[in-house]
């Protein structure tokens, strides 16, 4: 044992005067420790995967040597490269657990919070996730604790035992060998084929995209998704058929007597509750959004985001591009610039930070000539980060009141509000007793804390909604308003509140399938829109998605559009809603994941229309 420690332990050479054999023996000892260890920080990651889906996918993963392969060897090279850079085995191992226990960690809370995986999209906005991450309550489990002592441990065990430090011309090997190996990985971990070969569907449902990601571990999931934080073209694309498509159509003419003014309000997490017999409503807390619904054109969205991601619905609408998630760093063609070469100005207000989704940039990259947010106004008015709706609103309406009263030429505006931005406290009541709101007797405290809070803002809202029609209703400016919520809301960790009541939110019926996706939105006219338009804008409108919503505000008022609208427009007849997830509904009003051939086509054109679009900037 002693001669053990001699040769092996505490040194960082091997002593002089040993055979060739126990020389390498040495310096395999230090490899090993150091690989022992990467694997260590891969499991850790494993173990952290599944976040809220429970152990039950852990041991799913430990029965698939690909998917542990795939999920343990990129800590592996990634030790291998920091050690041939650093010659230090611990210091290697704490480069290989920040990036893998930090993205371990984060997906964790993220899952847990929004039931959303963390990718590498995500990477492009962590200033954002890092302002927003005192929103959200964090919390210290048994399981978290263990991992990070795990990993403290490890770090100890390797700068004690581990100590070997190799010359200059084998570090720089090492860290060569481990950058080949990662370039040859590459396309193994961007493979459609082997992602889809590795599919672990037992214990999940498969057309959940959350947990198909989850049910692949951590890091090998995060890493394919590499490819689509910059989206590559659709399969078929080809630049010259896009252009030779939208040259069949000329950018229709808004006559000048049938300009309305337009004013769009995109609300934070509101969707309509009533759809779910589950809740046991104790007064109609839909009453003020029915009644407005009642004199408007209304109808259902199916939106590609749940719980988060607002920004995916908001520029859907305002571009009409089905996949919206592009990273907007320059101008890019919408409706809005559309709008603006028709003589109409464009503004708007979102009541939080401009940095939020990067909206202080990519609005002006979209069009608007002006946008107002905390920090140059609201923060302001209302002494803080952001402001309620009863701040947001009035301040909406007067600042539309006064630009038809200053400006010539009608006006574009379009605002996002935030007040309901979850999560909603699950300890104090913010509006009134659950009673006031439902008589559900079977949750538990924190699900009745949350679910009032959430509906107590939803009805706050409707109230300064209202206020701010009637404000429109008797002007002699004919305004149309366009209403419609982004997403269905956050209700506790892991959906715990939707669980409670026993909404089912499985995808695997049609019904389910809404209860998850959807939201509605309205048009409503005044008088004197009316007028101008000859019609009323009252009745049912179709189920869309958010990328057809301007389509079908345009078909209401008679207008046109510009040439991809008119392209656009092909597919949205025969396929109303492209879900990012792969579903789509007919024109006639079924659900499916299987399109005919000219579905297909038609679907493949679109995707094709919106990557053409989202690429070459057009201001007209």
């Amino acid at each position: 044992m002693k001669r053990f420690f001699s040769f092996f332990l505490f040194q960082t050479r091997p002593p002089e005067g040993l055979s060739r054999g126990r020389r390498t023996a040495f310096w395999l000892w230090n490899a090993l420790l150091l690989t022992g260890g990467a694997l260590g920080l891969g499991l850790l990651s494993l173990i952290l995967a599944p976040s809220q889906f429970g152990w039950r996918l852990f041991w799913d993963y430990l029965a698939r040597p690909g998917l542990m392969v795939l999920n343990l060897l990129p800590p592996v090279v990634l030790a291998a490269l920091f050690y041939g850079a650093t010659g230090r085995a611990w210091l290697a191992y704490g480069l290989t657990a920040l990036p893998v226990l930090g993205l371990a960690f984060g997906n964790f809370y993220k899952l847990a919070f929004r039931d959303d995986p963390v990718v590498a999209a995500d990477l492009l906005l962590l200033g954002e996730a890092g302002n927003m991450a005192d929103k959200y309550q964090l919390y210290l489990t048994g399981k978290l604790a263990a991992i990070l002592v795990c990993a403290a441990l490890g770090a100890l065990v390797l700068a004690l035992l581990a100590r070997g430090r190799p010359g200059g011309r084998v570090r720089a090997l090492t860290a060569a060998a481990a950058l080949s190996c990662a370039i040859a990985l590459v396309p193994v971990y961007g493979s459609d084929s082997v992602y889809l070969a590795n599919a672990n569907e037992e214990h999940i449902n498969r057309w959940s995209p959350t947990q198909q990601y989850v049910s692949r571990g951590g890091l090998y999931p995060f890493l394919y998704s590499v490819k689509s934080a910059v989206p590559s073209p659709p399969e078929g694309y080809d630049q010259r058929e896009a252009e030779e498509l939208l040259a069949q159509y000329q950018d229709g003419t808004i006559p000048e007597d049938k300009k309305v003014n337009i004013v769009g309000v995109m609300l934070e997490a509101f969707a309509d509750f009533s759809q779910f017999e589950e809740i046991q409503f104790t007064q109609d807390v839909y009453a003020g959004y029915h009644a407005l619904e009642a004199e408007s054109y209304s109808g259902t969205l199916l939106t590609n985001i749940f719980a988060g991601g607002t920004v995916n619905t908001e520029r859907a609408f305002l571009t009409g591009v089905g996949d919206s998630g592009y990273d907007y760093r320059s101008g890019t063609s919408s409706y809005v610039w559309y709008l603006k070469s028709q003589g109409y100005r464009a503004t708007g207000d979102h009541p939080c930070y401009g940095w939020f989704y990067n909206r202080q940039n990519v609005n002006a990259y979209l069009g608007f000539d002006s946008y107002r947010f905390s920090e140059d106004f609201y923060s302001a008015l209302s002494g803080d980060a952001t402001a309620p709706d009863r701040i947001f609103f009035p301040e909406l309406t007067k600042s539309v009141l006064e630009q038809l009263e200053r400006d010539d030429g009608p006006l574009f505006s379009f605002s996002v509000s935030y007040q309901g931005h979850g999560p909603y406290g699950d300890s104090v009541y913010w509006w009134g007793e659950a009673e006031d709101y439902f008589s559900n007797e079977s949750l538990d405290d924190a699900s009745r804390y949350i679910l009032a809070n959430y509906l107590g803002t939803v009805l706050d809202t409707q109230k300064y909604l209202t206020e701010m029609v009637d404000a429109f209703r008797g002007l002699d400016e004919p305004i149309v308003l366009v209403v419609f919520g982004d997403h269905k809301p956050w209700l506790g960790n892991g959906n715990s509140v939707y669980d409670a009541l026993g909404v089912d939110l499985s995808q695997e019926t049609d019904e389910s399938f809404y209860s998850y996706w959807s939201t509605r939105y309205l048009i409503w006219a005044n008088g004197a829109a009316k007028e101008v338009l000859g019609k009323d804008l009252v009745g049912e409108g179709p189920d869309i998605s958010p990328c057809f919503l301007m389509n079908v505000l345009f078909e209401q008022l008679g207008w046109t559009g510009d040439a991809y609208m008119q392209a656009a427009d092909q597919c949205r007849r025969e396929l109303p809603v492209v879900h990012s997830y792969g579903a789509y509904l007919t024109a006639g009003g079924e659900l499916t994941r299987e399109l005919t051939e000219e579905q297909q086509r038609l679907a493949r054109q679109f995707s094709c229309l919106g990557y053409y679009r989202g690429r070459h900037f057009s201001p007209s």
